[in-house]
């Protein structure tokens, strides 16, 4: 199975080789079982501005930086466009809600993966839509065994946020500059698994969310697993075939 998703990734963006040296995460339903807060906190907070946001559109927007979500929304509902100062002012709402709620849980078999991966001679990346101090505070608690912070990409690294390649591909950068071919990306929601996509990196979609898969292939992912336990597990038979 993965040697013929290899396959299939090289014939599509006609690479010659699959060589990765690094593996790049996405943050939140990845690192973190965080999803469910995320859409308490977006739901209650959009709610105080006349936003009506559902769980349904916190999951689908996932992965997209806060500010642009909200412009999207203010545009469709209330049908004016606000700049980014103003849908800052609004996301810090959100950001204020999602903190006061009980801390999220490391998602279960990322520590182990992380740690299989680094044995593997293989560099860990994030790269999440988040730009709130907070939390890349916690990820170099959490992970900075497998992640120093030079190879933290967030929102405000780049103008444009996932769907587009921008992330992964300055993802690509801080971890030395490499190329698509050389890279891994692990997603959980459909606009970051686009982003990985349209960057040209292989992309694995983990299902940790309430999605169809279908959505997560639909969206270009060249694998897809049901857990990070799951991806966590086979682990050891993905990486001789890297």
């Amino acid at each position: 199975m993965y040697k013929i998703a290899i396959i299939k990734y090289l014939e599509e963006h006609g690479f010659e080789a699959f060589r990765p040296k690094a593996v790049l995460f996405d943050m939140d339903g990845v690192l973190y079982d965080s999803m469910p807060n995320h859409a308490i906190a977006w739901q209650e907070s959009m709610a105080k501005f006349g936003i009506h946001m559902t769980a349904d559109d916190a999951y689908a927007t996932e992965g997209a930086r806060g500010v642009d979500t909200i412009r999207l929304m203010v545009l469709q509902q209330l049908r004016r466009e606000i700049d980014e100062a103003e849908a800052q002012r609004m996301y810090d709402e959100k950001s204020r809600i999602f903190h006061s709620l009980p801390e999220a849980p490391i998602m279960p078999g990322i520590l182990d993966l992380m740690r299989q991966i680094q044995s593997a001679g293989i560099q860990c990346g994030i790269v999440t839509g988040s730009g709130q101090l907070p939390l890349i505070q916690r990820l170099k608690k959490d992970f900075g065994a497998f992640v120093d912070e030079a190879h933290i990409t967030t929102a405000y690294d780049v103008k444009h946020g996932k769907p587009a390649p921008d992330p992964y591909l300055m993802g690509l950068q801080k971890a030395g500059d490499l190329q698509p071919f050389e890279a891994i990306v692990v997603e959980n929601a459909p606009l970051g698994v686009r982003s990985g996509h349209a960057a040209r990196i292989f992309t694995i979609a983990v299902n940790t969310g309430p999605l169809p898969n279908e959505e997560l292939l639909g969206a270009g992912a060249d694998l897809i697993f049901p857990s990070m336990t799951e991806l966590s597990r086979q682990c050891q038979r993905l990486l001789p075939t890297l």
